[in-house]
């Protein structure tokens, strides 16, 4: 019970910007990309700052990829659309797993622990890969991550099976200047899966020979 509400705790802490500031940020994807094109010759930079600043504020993250795809073209922007999706799991993941084990204990319980280590132990891969691409839960499962101190190898492997295909998703849809948005998600969801499930085999395979 208390893992539970310690996740809806932070799904709620996460939420409460969007109520507060959403308005100021709701913006499509042509008025993000003359934003982002006033930095200049750094609009990469612009859109990977936002895509981890949306761990906080209330970013419309998938309208930054598609503006970083009208901006840079399907590969370019997806590959600054990629790294600013895996930077964002990565701060929180980081900031979590600095905090060690007695901060989750305080925060859930050393019981409540075990179980969520039992959890990411058998599942944390799929989690991590197929959150990418939910609204709140990516920050939440990356702080979870954190705190049961998940392997950093199957963390990113994980990280990069879902941001890869999503950076890559948003931003050709951006490019090519058109609304599929079932479309997307459905990439967005399956093509991690399918990554995840390869990399996974892999992975497990390399540390039974380690």
């Amino acid at each position: 019970m208390r893992l539970l509400l310690t996740g809806l705790v932070f799904i709620a802490v996460l939420a409460v910007p969007f109520f507060i500031w959403g308005n100021l940020f709701s913006e499509d994807v042509q008025v993000l990309q003359e934003k982002i094109r006033d930095y200049g010759v750094w609009p990469w930079l612009a859109g990977i700052f936002l895509l981890v600043a949306d761990i906080l504020l209330p970013i419309p993250a998938t309208a930054v990829m598609a503006a970083l795809g009208l901006i840079y073209g399907p590969l370019l922007g997806g590959v600054v659309a990629a790294a600013g999706s895996f930077l964002a799991g990565t701060v929180p993941y980081l900031c979590c797993r600095t905090l060690g084990r007695g901060a989750g204990e305080w925060i859930v319980g050393s019981k409540e622990l075990e179980k969520v280590e039992r959890l990411f132990g058998r599942y944390g891969g799929w989690a991590v890969a197929l959150s990418r691409w939910m609204p709140l839960l990516p920050e939440v499962v990356a702080c979870f991550a954190g705190l049961v101190r998940m392997p950093g190898r199957k963390f990113f492997a994980a990280l990069a099976c879902g941001s890869i295909p999503m950076g890559f998703a948003f931003a050709a849809m951006g490019e090519m200047g058109k609304d599929k948005p079932v479309l997307t998600i459905v990439l967005s969801a399956v093509v991690p899966a399918l990554l995840w499930l390869i990399v996974g085999r892999i992975l497990t395979q390399l540390s039974l020979r380690d």
